[in-house]
């Protein structure tokens, strides 16, 4: 699975990590996905997304209707 969120487009970041000496290597910051399966109402269907944990939030406060439109608005197909 991708690390990258559907709604919001997060995608994992990059950096060091330094260890006790300081010598610095190269690692990476994934964010926190999830696949999690909401129901449309308006479509009569359900649907799998994969998003970040802040973004199950957003749909608990927007609604999965408005959550679907903006993913929809980015260009991903749902």
């Amino acid at each position: 699975m991708s690390a990258h969120c559907q709604l919001t487009g997060t995608k994992p970041g990059f950096g060091n990590a330094i260890s006790h000496s300081h010598r610095r290597t190269s690692r990476r910051f994934d964010p926190n996905i999830q696949r999690k399966r909401y129901w449309l109402p308006g479509e009569g269907r359900s649907v799998r997304l994969t998003l970040s944990a802040k973004a199950i939030k957003t749909i608990d406060t927007i609604g999965i209707e408005a959550a679907v439109a903006r993913i929809r608005a980015r260009g991903v197909k749902v």
